[in-house]
């Protein structure tokens, strides 16, 4: 939804509600969303309404001057929407939920590790942390705007979840997703050992390709099912948490060696097929920016004539792995293997300089490498068969971390994967 600021803002609240109930980030009763308008109204949803089942009619405005239009009261949190307004004007949306993995580091009191991957300290900034208040309170209130005063977006409360503001609605709920994400993953990878952060030299935002543009003169049919197709693929990615909102990567190569990528920084949830960018002869098309990957995308076509499609991905499960010194070894079930083969780790520099040295690795029994403290990089004859491979190593590597409850990994005997090589033709 490339057009979400021109909804209304009851509108932009349902369909933001819609995405975090839908994804297990809060609950029935919990959680609540705020907008503020250009003449200072406040949108807000309501108390004691299902989430599940929210619609516009059921949105609450407060105007400026303290009166209430709609059918229902608002929030009983409306006291600390107020004032983080009043304390940060520059804001003009919040997002309060209760997220499991957020509520976990809200009662160890702990704030959630923003610098294991380069993209999420970008979008979360610094994380902040408001003493404990009675629900609805003008203590947790203050409690809460305080923190956000000190110019701070986003901030865990103890003992309860998190609220994080934006210039918009859609922005506020970026810093949410990414935030809960960071959570899921530091509980992941401390699952199997240590977490360690990014240390790196390379600021990837400077390494945004710097590509001539052209104007397609012919857009083939071939092209046009490349970007129904991905853009399916995209959405279910996203549906199964596989994505987030602004970070994954598909990729194709057309027969005449063009390639159909996703664009940067663009709702992965929304993206429609002319959203998607094509490259040819190493220009981008005119007036789209391509995924920042789009070098080593390049690169592992031109080493690889057998891989057609590329997925860049970020999923909590595998990407423990790529955040500790921990080895992901696919030898744990026949299907794990069949797809997954060797996974080696690069360094994370050497996605954005050495982006060759990366290409050479993926060969045919090398078909997924991991970015340590970046991404997950998997590849496929097709896009469906690179969509399976991102799956099966999700579903693999969070099976491998729930054994970690239940006693030693037992992988298969060499014989066994012998015996799968020769029936599945592997080598």
């Amino acid at each position: 939804m490339n057009n979400f600021q021109y909804l209304h803002p009851s509108d932009q609240i349902v369909m933001m509600m819609e995405r975090i109930y839908g994804y297990g980030m809060t609950t029935t009763s919990g959680g609540n969303l705020s907008i503020v308008d250009e003449n200072g109204d406040m949108w807000i949803t309501p108390a004691s309404v299902d989430k599940g089942e929210l619609t516009r009619q059921d949105i609450v405005c407060v105007k400026a001057d303290g009166s209430i239009i709609g059918k229902h009261r608002p929030s009983s949190e409306y006291p600390f929407h107020k004032l983080i307004y009043e304390k940060r004007p520059d804001l003009k949306a919040v997002v309060h939920a209760h997220p499991p993995a957020l509520v976990a580091f809200s009662i160890v009191r702990q704030i959630p590790n923003v610098s294991l991957l380069p993209h999420d300290y970008r979008v979360c900034g610094t994380v902040g942390m408001a003493p404990y208040g009675l629900p609805g309170s003008m203590e947790l209130g203050n409690n809460i705007a305080n923190v956000f005063a000190s110019g701070i977006n986003t901030v865990m409360l103890e003992n309860h979840g998190v609220v994080v503001g934006g210039d918009t609605l859609f922005q506020a709920f970026q810093r949410f997703e990414t935030l809960e994400y960071c959570a899921r993953l530091e509980i992941n990878a401390r699952r199997i050992g240590t977490p360690t952060e990014l240390i790196s030299n390379v600021d990837i935002v400077k390494h945004e390709p710097e590509l001539d543009t052209f104007v397609p003169d012919v857009i083939s049919s071939e092209e046009r099912e490349v970007r129904r197709e991905m853009c399916k693929l995209i959405h279910r990615s996203y549906e199964q948490q596989l994505f987030t909102s602004t970070q994954g990567t598909f990729s194709q190569r057309l027969s005449d060696g063009s390639i159909i990528t996703t664009p940067y920084n663009m709702d992965r949830k929304y993206l429609e097929p002319a959203d998607l960018v094509r490259i040819k002869d190493g220009k981008r098309e005119v007036g789209k920016l391509p995924s920042r990957s789009i070098k080593l995308q390049q690169a592992i076509y031109e080493a690889q004539p057998h891989i057609n499609s590329i997925i860049l991905a970020h999923p909590p499960n595998i990407m423990a792995f790529a955040i500790t010194n921990e080895s992901f070894d696919s030898r744990t079930i026949p299907e794990s293997y069949i797809l997954l083969r060797d996974i080696p780790k690069v360094a994370h520099d050497d996605l954005y300089t050495q982006e060759a040295k990366v290409a050479e690795l993926l060969n045919a029994s090398t078909p997924i490498v991991i970015g340590q403290n970046c991404c997950v990089v998997v590849t496929g004859s097709n896009l469906l068969n690179a969509f399976d491979r991102l799956e099966v190593a999700e579903y693999s590597a969070m099976a491998v971390i729930s054994t970690k409850a239940l006693g030693d990994i037992i992988h298969m005997e060499q014989s066994r994967i012998d015996e799968i090589d020769v029936a599945f033709k592997l080598k």
